[in-house]
């Protein structure tokens, strides 16, 4: 109990003694709001023994304000800052499901089609498993630790082979279903790493070429990349775990294998303006938009409360669209109230950290902050 109150209070100090939050120079929100989530979140940091923060606002569909705090590499004494890229880890499911739409609305894919028709590299499981299932986690395809998990053992003629995503199945592909696709819900990396596959088959192009195009370029993202471990590029920040007490660097497993189910990086910026323009129509028509933010059914008719690549809550103008990501040297959460035009997101480098107990912080600075004043933007935005 001593140690972990030292830690505490030496991490606090830490971050006090080090002017620890740096914000957007061009954010629309009032000055006294900005303080008000600076505190929030640094009081919430401090409870959590998080290292480094990063957090973006979304009001009336546009990127509000974004935040750096704390630690991007403790030891170095380089804060948390613009250019610090974090881990996505699972948020990068929605990059991959909003990929897959669009090729759906430009005819290119039949979400009901069985995926072996696009990937018959993938061994015949005696039942077909379509994209729809796939992007819904309906497809029985196997996560990490539900049932047994047979990788491939082959010799390749590159040095990095699961940059391919077709071979990247190999790490999987030869497992069994943990259900019959459609029964039931069973949240999986390895279904999206396939779903990654028929998208690159379908698109006639590389699966991260496709992101770069698609995403990316017409969204001005200017860090998103994949977290291949061969390549040096700077701004990584380093990962933090509790062991025994103490806050200590995480390890760094390498997740480039895993690019349509989680292995990318950005700074704030970028994931902030991903999750503004979910809310609008530069990546997919509303029509798109509504069938994949609808909760898909179970064959016997259960809804899972997942759609097609999201996370839901709520209905109509209180509907909420969300995702998590847990990985090694990050916790990241994404949440978006379409019809408000409002939403955060959070990444830090603690794996002990809880990114939802940061939002509700933020969420309840800004309601606080609301009542407080009289017309201020986003005095409708959060609901109670």
């Amino acid at each position: 109990m001593g140690s972990n109150r030292s830690a505490h209070i030496l991490l606090l100090l830490a971050m006090l003694l080090s002017g620890f939050a740096t914000s957007n120079a061009s954010d629309a929100i009032d000055p006294s709001l900005r303080k008000a989530i600076d505190d929030a979140v640094e009081k919430e940091m401090a409870r959590q023994q998080a290292v480094g923060v990063a957090i973006g606002v979304i009001q009336d569909g546009e990127v509000a304000y974004t935040a750096c705090y704390g630690w991007a590499d403790r030891e170095k004494k380089v804060r948390v800052g613009r250019k610090t890229l974090f881990r996505w880890a699972s948020i990068g499911k929605p990059l991959t499901a909003v990929v897959a739409m669009q090729l759906f609305e430009q005819g290119n894919l039949d979400l009901d089609a069985d995926i072996r028709e696009a990937v018959p590299e993938f061994p015949d499981k005696g039942t077909p498993i379509t994209m729809r299932q796939l992007l819904g986690h309906l497809g029985g395809i196997v996560h990490y630790t539900n049932g047994p998990v047979i990788e491939t053992k082959r010799d390749y003629s590159m040095r990095h082979p699961y940059k391919d995503v077709i071979l990247a199945l190999d790490r999987f592909k030869e497992s069994p279903l943990v259900a019959k696709p459609g029964a039931k819900f069973a949240y999986t990396t390895h279904g999206y790493i396939l779903a990654s596959a028929v998208i690159q088959r379908c698109g006639e192009q590389p699966f991260a070429l496709q992101i770069r195009d698609r995403i990316s370029k017409p969204l001005k993202l200017k860090t998103l990349r994949p977290d291949y471990q061969w390549q040096r590029f700077p701004g990584r920040a380093v990962g933090y775990r509790i062991k025994d007490g103490q806050i200590t660097p995480s390890t760094d497993t390498d997740v480039s294998w895993k690019l349509g189910g989680g292995g990318w990086v950005s700074n704030i910026d970028d994931l902030a303006t991903f999750a503004s323009a979910l809310a609008g129509d530069e990546l997919l028509s509303r029509e798109t938009r509504q069938m994949m933010w609808t909760a898909q059914e179970t064959s016997d008719g259960k809804k899972t409360g997942y759609g097609l690549g999201f996370g839901l809550s709520g209905s109509g103008s209180d509907l909420k669209v969300l995702h998590t990501g847990v990985q090694e040297k990050v916790r990241t959460r994404m949440e978006i109230y379409p019809e408000k035009k409002y939403g955060v997101v959070v990444m830090t480098n603690s794996e002990n950290a809880e990114p939802g107990d940061m939002m509700a912080v933020i969420d309840n600075a800004i309601r606080e902050h609301s009542r407080s004043t009289s017309g201020d933007v986003g005095a409708t935005t959060v609901s109670d």
